[in-house]
């Protein structure tokens, strides 16, 4: 049973910030983005990544875009180290590209990272020092002007140490840790500090990041947050204002958003949001979402699963069958509604057009998938769906009496196995269904004389006791096939009609679709003919038709028999 959450939980307390400007702002362009994946997310894996799985991620984050990479905590290991040593050294740091390292606000571990970044072109170093009131009590036992100056000191240091290797285009950047958990105007008093030292210029921008390290509010709460600093920051125009969200309470993709919103220019995460406990704020989303409102994120995501591939390799952790834009079922439809709505859309879809179909918000295409998993089958499918997938795979489109008379079959198929059903599955239930059948007739040749609109048509079938020969002319060929079957005592009428080719690699070049009526009591029955010939495919579909309709035609013979019988 859970305790009364009142009597041990204490919520987090509104911003006075009555005119916040946030809500009324949409987002135009991208952030500067960082990824923090071989750092925030490599220090949360249960077997962190090697030095060559370091070096195949670093390199896939350049692939995909990122100009700002922080590449580990390099005063923190051996392993950290000789990473970055191996980056800068064996030159896989591209000239656009920015490293970032992380140091605590110690001297000794300022020194080592200054030590791992020496000969980098351009690089950030990033150092953090406890803020929130619970770690200045608990943790560090430091007050209020003890925590600036302990801030002060690691900025003064960081600016020396830096001044001694011009040849490095050096920033800096300042994260008070917990943002989220610190009161506003000593978060914004010691960033003024730390920037009083630093003094940046627009030229030199110093980065002031603010860390939701842990989630404690509602997004609209760090927004108000974020906005409040924004105002409040002194060498504003100088710093790249950044926030890093967590996901400990499943909206750090909203609070990134709201963030950039009130007046963040950058924001750090990781590819499909791993990190600490519930991960860092996930960029693939922060950065698709951007895309499906046109916006270009500057990012390249076209070949999502091969990036997945390789996240998967390095972390090895798996990603969520429902994750956004990369998910397994994400782009998928089950049910019959959805998948009537997506097959109506897809019809009316023209290349030119802007992206308009039912329940999918973006083109799967764009990220490299194809639409074979869009739908898929199962007991809660209908129509629609099974309709798409003959449509799209094997170039049949049913006619609408035809789709709800074969979603039956195919339900049934499915209430008896629980399982779902593939396009192959499907298509194979369907020619059982709809071809050639166990008789009474079986179809063995026929020949065609055609003289203007005039046909002749011979037809030789065989029945359990003999073959059968039929004649008759007519305006086309299944004006003298219903003639021929009807002079053997088969009335007949055609109810439907349809033709078309079938896509390549099918086995068969044509598919007939045809509704046999029965004359005397207007019962119809489908029945489909596939030949690489069009007219013999015609004459196979019905004569299937009419094998279905003889069928029904003996079992109703049989139930009445029984009926008179009881």
């Amino acid at each position: 049973m859970l305790q009364t959450p009142a009597q041990k939980y204490r919520p987090v307390q509104p911003i006075d910030l009555r005119d916040r400007t946030w809500p009324n702002h949409t987002i135009t362009q991208p952030p500067v983005w960082l990824s923090t994946d071989l750092r925030d997310g490599n220090q949360a894996l249960a077997q962190p990544m090697s030095i060559d799985q370091k070096l195949r991620f670093f390199k896939l984050l350049v692939q995909i875009g990122f100009k700002e990479i922080e590449v580990g905590f390099p005063s923190a290991s051996a392993t950290e180290f000789e990473f970055v040593r191996r980056l800068i050294e064996e030159d896989h740091i591209p000239n656009d590209v920015t490293i970032q390292a992380l140091t605590q606000a110690r001297e000794t571990l300022i020194h080592r990272t200054f030590e791992s970044l020496q000969g980098a072109k351009q690089a950030i170093v990033h150092v953090y020092n406890a803020t929130a009131p619970v770690f200045r009590r608990v943790v560090f036992g430091k007050n209020k002007t003890e925590t600036i100056e302990l801030a002060v000191a690691a900025a003064t240091l960081i600016r020396q140490l830096a001044d001694q290797h011009p040849e490095t285009a050096w920033r800096f950047q300042y994260s008070p840790e917990v943002f989220t958990s610190t009161e506003l105007p000593f978060a914004r008093d010691i960033c003024n500090a730390v920037l009083a030292v630093w003094q940046p210029t627009p030229d030199a921008k110093a980065v002031i990041n603010l860390p939701a390290s842990v989630e404690v509010a509602t997004p609209n709460i760090f927004a108000d947050q974020v906005e409040w600093m924004h105002r409040h920051l002194a060498y504003r125009h100088a710093v790249a204002l950044s926030v890093h969200p967590h996901n400990d309470r499943g909206c750090s993709v909203a609070a990134a958003e709201l963030a950039q919103m009130a007046g963040a220019d950058r924001v750090e995460g990781c590819l499909f949001g791993n990190g600490e406990r519930t991960g860092n704020v996930d960029l693939v989303t922060l950065a698709m979402n951007l895309y499906t409102q046109g916006i270009h994120p500057g990012l390249d995501f076209s070949q999502i699963d091969q990036v997945a591939e390789v996240v998967k390799h390095c972390t090895q952790l798996p990603i969520h069958p429902r994750h956004p834009y990369i998910g397994e079922l994400v782009f998928t439809a089950f049910s019959g509604s959805h998948q009537d709505a997506i097959k109506k859309g897809f019809a009316q879809r023209q290349p030119q057009d802007i992206w308009e179909i039912p329940y999918l918000p973006m083109d799967p295409a764009d990220v490299g998938r194809s639409y074979e998993a869009i739908v898929r089958v199962n007991s809660q499918s209908g129509k629609g769906g099974i309709a798409f997938l003959l449509e799209r795979d094997f170039g049949v489109v049913l006619p609408k009496r035809l789709q709800v008379e074969f979603s039956q079959v195919v339900q049934r198929v499915m209430d008896s196995t629980g399982q779902e059903v593939t396009a192959a599955a499907i298509w194979q239930l369907f020619q059982q269904t709809y071809g050639p059948a166990s008789g009474p007739l079986v179809y063995e040749s026929h020949h065609l004389e055609t003289t203007g609109d005039h046909n002749l048509l011979q037809l030789w079938l065989q029945d359990t006791e003999k073959q059968h020969h039929f004649q008759a002319s007519g305006n086309g060929p299944i004006d003298a096939l219903v003639t021929a079957l009807g002079q053997g005592g088969f009335a007949i009428e055609i109810a439907n009609y349809e033709e078309r080719a079938l896509n390549a690699g099918s086995g068969a070049d044509a598919i007939a679709m045809v509704a046999v009526s029965d004359v005397a009591t207007d019962h119809q029955y489908y029945g489909v003919g596939i030949h690489n010939n069009i007219t013999t495919a015609s004459i196979l579909a019905v004569i299937n038709g009419l094998n279905r309709l003889l069928q029904a035609k003996s079992r109703d013979e049989s139930r009445r028999s029984v009926s008179l019988c009881g």
